[in-house]
């Protein structure tokens, strides 16, 4: 199982909260690669790391992250 970023949904929730991938990553403790990883679909993310990035962005869990039963 990977969680992945809905990549046009998760670019758009960052932008309107007003924050660039580097002030994301600080926010959120992880780093600005990771974030670009993340926006382009590249890398998955563990629960905790996407209820986290969710609450950050202000936005549902299931609006920002897609389940990909492999």
């Amino acid at each position: 199982m990977k969680i992945m970023a809905k990549t046009d949904a998760f670019i758009k929730a960052r932008i309107i909260k007003g924050y660039s991938q580097r002030e994301l990553a600080k926010h959120s403790g992880l780093s600005h690669a990771y974030i670009s990883l993340l926006e382009r679909s590249v890398k998955s993310v563990g629960p905790a790391t996407a209820k986290k990035l969710s609450d950050l962005l202000g936005m549902e869990l299931e609006d920002l992250f897609r389940i990909e039963l492999s």
